[in-house]
């Protein structure tokens, strides 16, 4: 499957990168670098090509998009955030690369209306250009083209995720000193972005993770040091919020990262990254509570190395190419197996979980 967009390989930006990620004060990362998860192991069933930063905290958030009419034509996106948007397939294999600088968080929805057609709406947080970076897919073509930035007034956006109230397609975007905004985001006649915020509200400190249930109209966002809120998407609710789960706590070890949703027939699960102790923390939230179901770590398995210190997690349900029940993409804070904790970070990488592995290890 080959994906047309605009495009620089891997290869051909790796010297570019280079010289400039080291001078990023996101190069350094967060996780104290374990060599195993603290969770229940689930194999590692692949990975995707390392993005082409090196020596520093460079790739962060992936996101998976499934064609709704073919569910073998997958789609993964992911950030590196010294340099750009990644695609990648099943195989790992880089499908294109766009470079648009210091892109953090990744997220999409189907169905997005255009005046040249349905698209898929991928949204990413830039905190170079200090706003939204949009771009639009074709999901017949697979070609996938920047549309622009929509600016924001945070500090620096940092965390993001997108979703849908009815036929609106809503953007929430946090910053590093824990402001959120939440938008409105459509295209107008003549095919340029629509932007209107619709709540503005402060969650208190530093925050990135965060999800939307569409079905539920319900917002999950991770505070890193505090745990999971959870708000309704409706922004006449303002700043309410429940807290589902503290950390630190036999769940979450901070920092809390990245979060995504799973549905599974008629069950929909919560999955977070407890970067602390590479772990996974995992609800049912499809009922009236949050029901917990464990924690899991991936393993090396087949050749590929274990998952550590993750930051970004995207998950989809249902048929996923080879994947019958559901994939688990996670990024990985060091690609290389049997590095030592000790050792000098050399690159970072997107690794793929078989979703059945992850509900035999939890037992449910």
């Amino acid at each position: 499957m080959k994906l047309l967009n605009t495009t620089l390989t891997a290869l051909g930006v790796a010297t570019a990168l280079a010289g400039c990620a080291l001078l990023d004060p996101e190069a350094r990362s967060d996780s104290g670098k374990l060599l195993v998860g603290l969770g229940a192991p689930v194999p590692v069933a692949g990975e995707t090509v390392a993005v082409a930063t090196t020596r520093a905290d460079a790739a962060d958030d992936p996101e998976i998009w499934v064609d709704p009419r073919d569910p073998s034509r997958v789609v993964i996106f992911g950030t590196d955030k010294q340099a750009g948007l990644y695609t990648y397939g099943l195989d790992g294999q880089v499908l294109g690369f766009i470079p648009d600088g210091r892109l953090n968080n990744v997220d999409l929805r189907d169905g997005f209306s255009t005046p040249q057609g349905a698209r898929v709406l991928i949204a990413a947080s830039d905190r170079g250009r200090g706003g939204v970076a949009l771009y639009l897919m074709n999901p017949d073509s697979l070609a996938v083209t920047p549309w622009g930035v929509a600016p924001l007034d945070l500090a620096e956006p940092y965390g993001l995720c997108v979703g849908r109230r009815g036929e609106a397609f809503i953007v929430v975007t946090n910053g590093t000193d824990g402001q959120v905004r939440q938008t409105r985001v459509f295209a107008r006649p003549d095919g340029s972005i629509g932007a209107e915020e619709e709540r503005r509200f402060a969650v208190g400190s530093q925050t990135e993770g965060c999800v939307i249930d569409d079905r539920s109209g319900v917002l999950y966002l991770g505070e890193e040091a505090k745990g999971v809120w959870r708000y309704a998407l409706d922004p006449a609710t303002g700043s309410a919020r429940t807290l589902l789960a503290a950390a630190p706590s036999g769940m979450l070890k901070p920092d809390v990262e990245g979060m995504t949703l799973l549905r599974d027939g008629a069950e929909t699960f919560l999955i977070v990254s407890s970067q602390g102790d590479s772990a996974f923390a995992v609800w049912r939230v499809d009922g009236p509570d949050a029901v917990y179901k464990g924690r899991w770590s991936g393993v090396a398995a087949k050749g590929v190395d274990a998952i550590t210190g993750t930051d970004g997690v995207a998950a989809a349900g249902g048929q996923v190419g080879p994947f019958p029940r559901g994939l688990v993409v996670a990024q990985d804070d060091v690609d290389a197996e049997g590095e030592t904790a000790s050792a000098a970070r050399l690159r970072q990488n997107f690794k793929l979980v078989d979703w059945r592995d992850v509900r035999t290890a939890l037992g449910f």
